[in-house]
């Protein structure tokens, strides 16, 4: 059976998981879930993740969300000996950390700045572009401290995927991040080393930007969460 990737077009774990699946050269099924029109908020989608998140992979009966055990899944499940995701412990573990940063840190602030007022109500303020930064400046000196071309290691592994398409967001909405040399070095060698792997999140970038400029109603969603923008008047 071929995996199914249940993914969302413009959703940075989504693009992820793909970036993993295609570097590894490993068939899937791409299943596009409408986010838009409330396609993961519905009790069929529910049954294969319960948090009622993107993206989604189904494997033959088994079934797993979170975007990096997804990644960590597909490595280890079919392609052990990858340099993706080596199993040597303190590469893994600085891969590992990476990852992490990512989610506590470095694509929470920059979600929070970024994406959120262009889907719900929420807007972009001084002190969220200082986290941003401030998460960015982390991420600078982890990357001067260990020296690596890539994010953990001088060969590209998981850990990258993440870190690239958070960064991708801040180039769609036009966040200046220059003052960072070694980020926007390993940012734009990813796309001219790797240009297959950089069309996934580009293709993304260019839905993000589009919907910058045509923020969406999403009102109908109803969402548990996340306030519905006010409508204009």
């Amino acid at each position: 059976m071929v995996l199914k990737l249940y993914s969302l077009a413009d959703g940075p774990p989504s693009l992820s998981c793909r970036q993993t699946l295609a570097a590894l050269d490993i068939p899937f099924e791409l299943v596009d879930v409408n986010f838009y029109s409330g396609e993961h908020m519905t009790e069929e989608y529910a049954k294969l993740n319960p948090q009622k998140e993107i993206p989604v992979l189904v494997d033959d009966e088994f079934c797993l969300s979170e975007s990096v055990a997804i990644m960590q899944y597909v490595c280890d499940r079919y392609k052990p000996d990858s340099q993706l995701y080596p199993k040597e412990p303190k590469a893994r573990a600085l891969i590992n950390h990476r990852l992490m940063f990512n989610l506590t840190t470095y694509y929470d602030s920059i979600v929070a700045y970024a994406i959120a007022p262009i889907f719900f109500d929420y807007e972009r303020t001084p002190g969220g572009l200082k986290r941003v930064y401030m998460a960015m400046e982390i991420f600078e000196t982890y990357l001067n401290r260990l020296g690596t071309t890539y994010a953990a290691a001088d060969h590209l592994t998981i850990a990258d995927f993440p870190l690239i398409n958070s960064t991708m967001i801040l180039e769609a909405i036009d966040v200046d991040f220059s003052k960072y040399p070694k980020i926007t070095k390993w940012y734009n060698e990813f796309k001219k080393i790797h240009p297959s792997l950089w069309k996934i999140s580009s293709d993304g970038m260019k839905k993000i930007q589009y919907f910058e400029a045509n923020r969406p109603d999403l009102s109908h969603l109803n969402h548990p969460i996340h306030p519905a923008r006010k409508a204009k008047t």
